[in-house]
């Protein structure tokens, strides 16, 4: 029988939790490396270890299990950028380091660092991926000692899955069955909680109540944006928000609502996976999504229907698509948009994808807060490498390549279907850089332009860059 390290058991407890490939950076330890290809997970070399953590938050993000990096300390600042990321995203990441946790300088970035024993590595890595998953979701820390990663180890049965959350209070299932029946005009708004198992509930309970939808950026196509219901992003403003009596939060972290969102003495409810740190409810359900709206449909059946005025959320409905679409990059997105098939994912550290239309859970893919340098097209890139079968687009500005030249030269080495859209003149020093085989580069001349280049680099099915001159 194998000997079975603490390297191997840290890599098994990753690939039990769900994550199938890891991400190392320069200086990873190479016994953490070796056994990775042991057990046959994709070993994605990348160039720096800021990137490596920004990839794994990614698919971390989009995937079922947490994302998987594994890093040196010698570049400490790249690692607390990637970890930052995951934090803000609240993207399930687990990173493995050799040497002494440095405590002071991970804590702010982290829900916990963990310096692991031999004797414990399994019990640890279980323990990691669940505290992962654990809403609110985030990147966990664990350091090994370089000299402990080949000692023996005893491998761990325990599952490190996320175990199901406890059902709803039939208490807090009345006491939110109340604020929705003494509402005339509810409204949901749904948040990064939501995934692709909820988006059915969540459509039959808008369209039950019936209720408007609007979205955060990390809750766009629980409601898919074609439907009559949804009223596009939320933002302070809305002239939906004006006319409701109570809004709904469908799966929102306290940390997606931007400053002023909400009208105040605005009465606010919630269903969520994970505690509240925002403003005061006067209603909340806690467990999995769709079975708190499964529990709460027969507590609202019979409640009049809403007083929304079809024609009025048809009109806000229209104007809010002509909003994003107004600027030349909302178009072009816009563009982009029709010229895809069902199923294509976009990633975007602009705000113009605010005019893609999501169909689901999860295929629009944009940052909390400012964005990482180089977001847009690295997480592009853990897209394609999660949905080697699907489109993924990203929308960028000249900058924002310049950041993520590196990664794109991944997505190059792979062979991976990524269309990015620059949104700007592009520097000749980086045009020259990125001046190699592998990747076809186009230059457009307006909309016009764009619509031929764009179908050119999607129909070629390799990675591709499309460059818009600015007023052309």
């Amino acid at each position: 029988m194998a000997r079975i390290t603490v390297g191997d058991v840290l890599v098994d407890g990753l690939a039990r939790a769900g994550a199938s490939r890891v991400f190392t950076a320069p200086g990873a330890p190479v016994p953490l490396v070796a056994a990775a290809h042991r057990r046959a997970l994709d070993v994605v070399a990348t160039s720096d270890t800021a990137s490596a953590g920004l990839l794994a938050a990614v698919s971390g993000e989009i995937g079922d299990g947490p994302g998987a990096a594994v890093a040196g300390l010698a570049d400490a600042a790249g690692l607390v950028r990637g970890l930052a990321h995951a934090q803000r995203d609240r993207a399930p990441l687990i990173v493995l380091t050799g040497g002494g946790a440095d405590t002071g300088l991970m804590a702010p970035v982290v829900k916990a660092t963990i310096l692991v024993e031999p004797a414990s590595a399994g019990h640890w890595i279980v323990h990691a991926a669940h505290l992962a998953m654990a809403d609110p979701r985030g990147p966990v820390h664990l350091a090994v000692r370089p000299d402990a990663l080949d000692q023996p180890a005893l491998a761990v049965a325990a599952s490190c899955r996320r175990a199901p959350l406890p059902p709803s209070t039939p208490e807090s299932l009345d006491a939110l069955a109340d604020a929705i029946e003494g509402a005339a005009r509810p409204l949901l708004v749904t948040g990064l909680e939501c995934g692709p198992d909820d988006a059915k509930w969540i459509r039959a309970f808008a369209e039950a109540l019936p209720a408007p939808v609007l979205a955060t950026p990390k809750g766009k196509g629980a409601l898919a944006d074609p439907h009559p219901l949804a009223l596009g992003p939320l933002g302070a403003g809305h002239p939906a928000l004006a006319r409701a009596d109570l809004v709904l939060l469908v799966g929102v972290d306290a940390g997606e609502l931007p400053p002023s969102a909400l009208p105040a003495g605005t009465r606010v409810a919630r269903i969520g996976r994970g505690g509240w740190h925002g403003s005061a409810l006067v209603a909340e359900a806690l467990g999995e999504l769709a079975l708190v709206i499964e529990e709460l449909a027969p507590r609202v059946r019979a409640r009049p229907a809403a007083d929304w005025d079809v024609a009025e959320l048809d009109r806000i409905k229209r104007a809010a698509g002509r909003h994003a679409a107004a600027t030349p990059e909302g178009r072009l997105v816009a563009l982009a948009r029709e010229a895809t098939p069902a199923g294509t994912l976009a990633t975007a550290d602009v705000p113009a994808l605010a005019a893609w239309q999501s169909v689901r859970p999860r295929e629009a893919l944009s940052p909390l807060g400012t964005p990482t340098p180089g977001y847009a097209v690295t997480a592009a890139v853990a897209a394609g490498l999660a949905h080697p079968d699907r489109h993924v687009l990203a929308f960028t500005s000249p900058r924002g390549l310049a950041a993520g030249e590196t990664t794109l030269a991944l997505a190059v080495a792979r062979g991976l279907s990524v269309v990015v859209v620059v949104l700007g003149a592009i520097e000749e020093d980086v045009r020259a850089r990125l001046e190699r085989p592998g990747l076809l580069a186009l230059v457009s001349g307006g909309e016009a332009g764009f619509a031929t280049d764009f179908s050119r680099a999607l129909l070629a099915r390799r990675p591709s860059l499309v460059a818009v001159r600015p007023g052309a």
